[in-house]
């Protein structure tokens, strides 16, 4: 007799975006105060996953409950599916990955002209990268950073607009594949140049269309308003490494 294959399983946007912060089931049923049976119903479809569903998820997991909804589809989740083969795949993935550490950003050009550089292509930017990366604990991406190594890159702040949360030459830790600016907060975002720089953004979401406020933490540098659409996130701030 021949066994039927059992038919693969189909999750919903709530599993990836769980599995892409690289939060366990447990931990985000202590955060969110939803049931373990209830997480494991939406994230398996067997309830039709609706907006005020993902709202208790939503700001543990850093995406908004669109984005889960239409994960894969809504900018910001694209090409973020894991493996979801028993076995603990995708901590396999997330282990692996660590050990080849985060890319910094090598804004001040350190190498001379004629020399072999490396690059990340974003979008129409193109970046050039130090030769060294970061590393840092698996833990660490895992359960702080509630994220995966592939999406993070380090920065270092230039200039004193962000002082006194962040101030110049400290380095921040951004998830590059964050890119719509939900919930509010820190984010790098690029300037008129194509400059990465850092701001705290806060959406206005009583304007029609939406509006963007774009906040200097120094009182000295102007804050602005900015239409949705013209603003370009490069990914948000997920922690400052700090010098004492």
């Amino acid at each position: 007799m021949v066994k039927r294959g059992k038919p693969a399983r189909e999750f919903t946007g709530l599993y990836y975006a769980r599995e892409a912060r690289g939060m366990s089931r447990s931990e985000l049923v202590r955060r969110s105060g939803v049931s373990k049976q209830q997480l494991s119903r939406l994230e398996n479809g067997l309830i039709r996953l609706r907006l005020d569903h993902l709202t208790p998820f939503a700001p543990h997991l850093g995406y908004s409950p669109e984005q889960i909804l239409l994960w894969g589809r809504f900018p910001g989740t694209e090409g973020h599916h894991f493996d979801a083969q028993p076995g603990g795949s995708t901590q396999n993935q997330l282990t692996a990955s660590s050990s080849r550490g985060v890319p910094e950003l090598d804004s001040r050009g350190e190498k001379g002209e004629g020399t072999k550089r490396n690059i990340r292509r974003d979008g129409q930017h193109t970046d050039h990268l130090k030769d060294e990366r970061w590393i840092f604990p698996d833990a660490f991406i895992r359960s702080q950073l509630h994220t995966s190594v592939e999406r993070l890159l380090v920065l270092e702040c230039d200039g004193d607009s962000m002082v006194p949360t962040i101030a110049s030459g400290e380095r921040v830790i951004v998830d590059v594949n964050h890119r719509t600016p939900s919930p509010d907060g820190l984010y790098a975002i690029r300037d008129m140049f194509g400059s990465i720089i850092f701001r705290r953004l806060q959406a206005l979401r009583s304007t029609r269309p939406a509006r963007i406020r774009v906040i200097a933490d120094n009182p000295k540098h102007p804050s602005e308003e900015i239409p949705l659409n013209e603003l370009d996130v490069a990914g948000r701030i997920l922690c400052c490494l700090k010098l004492f």
